[in-house]
This record gives structure tokens, C-alpha cells and sequence, in this order.
């Protein structure tokens, strides 16, 4: 071999060594409390995604989507966040206002996909004499933690349904573990807000004694209230399989989407990264669902057309269209299953899936 060629193949495989040796690199999420179903999200993100894209992504506690949006911008580190859409979209009314801090904060992230809805639910003591969404007018609210997307989202709400902003004296910001303990406990408020997609394991791991303490307030479709809150959140279910040592029947309620977003880097080694974090999450999407939270099940791997204000990252954006374009193709070019013909299975057939009645 010929000593420049000699010199070229030292030179690469020094190259792959050091590729294969350089450690990964340490991005962090920042996501909403202990409790809620935003900090699971991101362990399966950290887990399923990041992992395999040879990224280390550490998962950090918030008050929420709120805060979310502030350590996005600001702290050293924080390159994913998960965010409520009627939060994102407040900061954007905010900067088109003329809010200076609320542009320099919301202007330069961008979206990474939507996931899924969360649901929003309305706790009171189990002897209330509420019963309904719209009857929590006047009434004391824990509307959790200054910061929390839950916080913007319980006050939106109200002033949806009522036409007017919700009194300063029947407000109290608590975290979800706080506001449970003033409901039941010295009963200072009446009613608690929590946002967390199903099953949340604030309320998945109580008791069956929860049952004799609090119970939830259901979305009435008839009432005017509840017509006017649908102009930004939307009707979903709280399945009672989810809560089963709680809940004896299905509870109407609403809904707000949640998504991932990031921050319009320039930054090549960080682009990189991100690209095969997008990679990642298109080739995994089913390990997610299969192995993540529940909520994975719901999401959809696709980049809808957005709103005003909202912009996806495009690099990220370019390989998940090119990614979810390839999937579909393959999709379209698999033979069609074969339609069995219309006769009983026999019991090997099913076994082995071969026949399905």
C-alpha cells in the first residue's frame, strides 16, 4: 500500500475511534411535577429516543409549561420542553400586543410535533353540591403553581365560561399535592384544577377510600359555559378504567394539546444532534407506543398545518416529513392481508393468528 493511502486509513480509522469514543452529548427537558404525565413523557423520550440517537437527555422537574417557555430561552443546557398549547399560544398573543418580554421569549422557539391532549380535571370534596364544570363560578380555586401552564389554563378557562377574569381573593396557587390537601383536609378552597394527561399518577395510585373525600366535576355540553369554553379547549372523556380504585363511571371534561418544542438553533453540532433526535423518534415511534406511557398511544406521527405564530424547526421538521413520507410509502407498497374466507376459525387458527373471526 502505497504511503499516502497508509496515512489516509490511519487518519479515518482515528476518526471513527474518536466518533466512537467521544462521549454523548448532555441535553437536558424540562417538563411539569413528579406526579404529572409530562415528566414520564420525557423519561421515555430520554429512554426511547434520545438513547439510541447517541444523546444523554436528563429530565428535570418544572411548575410547568409556563416556566417551561422561560427555561427553554434561558437555561444553559434545556434544549427540549414540553408546553401547553393554550400557554404557547398566550405568549404569542401577549408579543403580537406589544409585550416586549413576552416576543423576546416565545419569538425564537420553534415546535417539534404535537403529542397528544391533556385532560383537565375539575376535583372538589366528595359532599360538594357542585356537580357540573360551569358551576365552579365564585367559588375558591386552587389553580396551581404560579409558573404552571395549569395556572394560565384554570384562569383562561374561567374567564371563558364567565366573561370575567377569576377574583384575585378565590385564587390560590398550589402545587397539585397542596391544593388535594387544602380541598380535603382544612377545606380553604372548593374546587382544584389539575392538568395531566390520563392516567395520571396523582390520582392512578389512590386508594379506594378517595372515593368517600372527592370526586370530579363533570363537562356539561347544554350549558352556555361549557359552549364558550370549546372556543379554545376541547370535550374529552376521564375513562374510569384508568382510575379504577377511584372512579365508578366515565367523567366528561376538556381537553389542551400538548407539544414539544425547542429553540431555532444555528449551531451545527447542536442542528446534528437535534436531526438525529428527529431520526430517532420517527424510527422508535412504535417502541414508544408500545412501551411508553399510554399516552403515546394517541399521539400521531404527523406535522399538521399550524397557526399563525407557530413554526415548526425546520431541520427537525424536514427529516420527520421525509421520515413520515417514507413510512407511508411503505405502507401504501405492503400487500393488502388476504380476506379470509367467511367461515369459523378453528381454535389452532386463532392460536396462530392466522384467522381472525
Amino acid at each position: 500500500m502505497a504511503l499516502p493511502s497508509i496515512a489516509a486509513a490511519l487518519i479515518a480509522m482515528a476518526v471513527m475511534t474518536a466518533a466512537v469514543a467521544a462521549p454523548p452529548a448532555k441535553y437536558k427537558i424540562v417538563t411539569a411535577s413528579k406526579t404529572g404525565t409530562y415528566i414520564e413523557i420525557g423519561r421515555d423520550l430520554a429512554t426511547w429516543v434520545a438513547e439510541p440517537a447517541g444523546l444523554e437527555l436528563e429530565v428535570l422537574e418544572s411548575k410547568g409549561s409556563a416556566e417551561n417557555i422561560q427555561r427553554m430561552r434561558f437555561e444553559q443546557g434545556v434544549k427540549l420542553a414540553l408546553v401547553q398549547s393554550d400557554v404557547y399560544q398566550a405568549f404569542l398573543d401577549e408579543a403580537r400586543a406589544g409585550n416586549a418580554d413576552a416576543g423576546n421569549l416565545i419569538q425564537p422557539l420553534r415546535l417539534v410535533m404535537p403529542l397528544y391532549d391533556e385532560e383537565i380535571y375539575f376535583v372538589v370534596r366528595a359532599d360538594s353540591p357542585l356537580n357540573a364544570i360551569h358551576q365552579i363560578k365564585d367559588q375558591r380555586i386552587g389553580v396551581g403553581p404560579l409558573g404552571s401552564g395549569t395556572a394560565l389554563t384554570a384562569r383562561t378557562l374561567y374567564q371563558l365560561m364567565f366573561g370575567a377574569p377569576m377574583p384575585i381573593a378565590n385564587r390560590q396557587y398550589l402545587s397539585n399535592e397542596e391544593a388535594l390537601a387544602k380541598l380535603t383536609v382544612d377545606k380553604s378552597i372548593d374546587v382544584a384544577i389539575v392538568v395531566a394527561g390520563q392516567p395520571a399518577k396523582l390520582f392512578s395510585e389512590m386508594k379506594p377510600e378517595a372515593r368517600k373525600y372527592i370526586k370530579l366535576l363533570r363537562l356539561d355540553e347544554a350549558a352556555p359555559e361549557s359552549a364558550r369554553a370549546r372556543k379554545t379547549y376541547f370535550p374529552s372523556t376521564i375513562r374510569a378504567d384508568n382510575y379504577a380504585s377511584w372512579l365508578a363511571a366515565d367523567v366528561p371534561t376538556l381537553t389542551v394539546k400538548a407539544y414539544l418544542v425547542t429553540y431555532d438553533y444555528g449551531m451545527k453540532s447542536t442542528v446534528a444532534n437535534l436531526v438525529n433526535f428527529a431520526d430517532s423518534l420517527c424510527a422508535n415511534f412504535e417502541l414508544l407506543q408500545a412501551k411508553g406511557h399510554p399516552k403515546w398511544k394517541q399521539v400521531r406521527l404527523e406535522l399538521p398545518t399550524l397557526g399563525q405564530g407557530w413554526r415548526y424547526f425546520p431541520p427537525m421538521e424536514r427529516r420527520l416529513r421525509a421520515c413520515i413520507a417514507s413510512r407511508a410509502n411503505v405502507a401504501a407498497r405492503s400487500p393488502a392481508r388476504p380476506v379470509s374466507a367467511t367461515r369459523a376459525c378453528t381454535e389452532q387458527e386463532v392460536v396462530l393468528g392466522i384467522c381472525r373471526q
